[in-house]
């Protein structure tokens, strides 16, 4: 959901410059950070910006670059000449001389120097404010699907390479049972304990049961197939890959805790480090 976006509209007395900044978030954070956009306007832009980016902080910025001519402050005439005759007047009631330099006093008086500014977005110039703010979004939103396609690489690949752990897994399942079985029988030696073989066999169905990971290995399978269904198929899928990337973790989890040998659990903490990228990549992903 990073991005950034920017355009100008360009007006006779200068130009706006239009840019829209934006990080990952659950829903649309949308600041308008501008006193120059009209009051009326803001729901319109609110909205527009909604529509596109669906999610994440949204900052929206306008600024104003005026004309050396419009940038200049503007001396209130009217103002102006209204002290001067009452200075005249005051000075010709108290025989006071000209003073030479009875313009810069005047400058000096209040309101005389005229910094306002007139509101610059207006009903004229709307239309050319609003589809600078129309290229905006386009621009912030190409950004995002260029940065999509990365993204989309790289927690596809991390995937495959779950799998891929999880075929390596399968591979140490008989040398686990073998280990497993001459472990128990090495504590019975230990313990000088003779072992009735029909019993030993039953209760070595009981334990390698409890250890068993198969259902996981299923389960787990299942889980990365909707993965890519979902950001395959659905146009903003990042919240419910947010859902399978945690049942994801549950069954990688669960795997580690029967584990039981070195090879395996191996497999499982480099499992959990790619889920564990997936994840960050996945709060990019709308």
């Amino acid at each position: 959901m990073t991005g950034y976006g920017k355009a100008e509209a360009v007006l006779p007395e200068g130009k706006l410059i239009v840019e829209i900044r934006s990080v990952n978030g659950k829903n649309a954070d949308i600041s308008l950070k501008t006193s120059l956009l009209p009051k009326d306007k803001e729901l319109e832009i609110r909205a527009r910006l909604a529509s596109v980016l669906q999610r994440g902080t949204i900052d929206f910025f306008i600024t104003w670059e005026p004309n050396a001519a419009e940038s200049s402050k503007q001396i209130n005439k009217s103002l102006a000449l209204e002290y001067f005759r009452q200075i005249s007047e005051l000075q010709a009631e108290t025989g006071c001389g000209h003073q030479s330099d009875i313009i810069s006093t005047i400058l000096r008086m209040p309101d005389v120097i005229d910094s306002s500014r007139k509101d610059i977005i207006t009903e004229e110039n709307w239309p050319v404010v609003s589809n600078a703010i129309d290229e905006a979004i386009a621009a912030i939103d190409e950004y995002r699907s260029d940065e999509g396609v990365s993204l989309y690489k790289d927690v596809t690949g991390r995937i495959s390479t779950i799998l891929s752990l999880y075929d390596e897994i399968e591979k140490f399942e008989p040398e686990r049972i073998s280990a497993t079985r001459e472990k128990i029988s090495k504590a019975a030696e230990d313990l000088k304990i003779t072992l009735n073989p029909e019993r030993f066999e039953q209760e070595m169905i009981f334990y390698l049961e409890k250890l068993d990971i198969n259902e996981e290995k299923v389960r787990l399978r299942q889980h990365c197939k909707y993965f890519m269904e979902t950001i395959d198929g659905e146009p903003c899928p990042g919240k419910k890959l947010g859902f399978i990337i945690q049942e994801m973790g549950r069954e990688i989890n669960t795997t580690g805790s029967k584990a039981n040998h070195a090879g395996i659990q191996q497999r499982v903490v480099r499992m959990k480090d790619e889920l564990e990228k997936i994840r960050e990549q996945s709060m990019n992903i709308l």
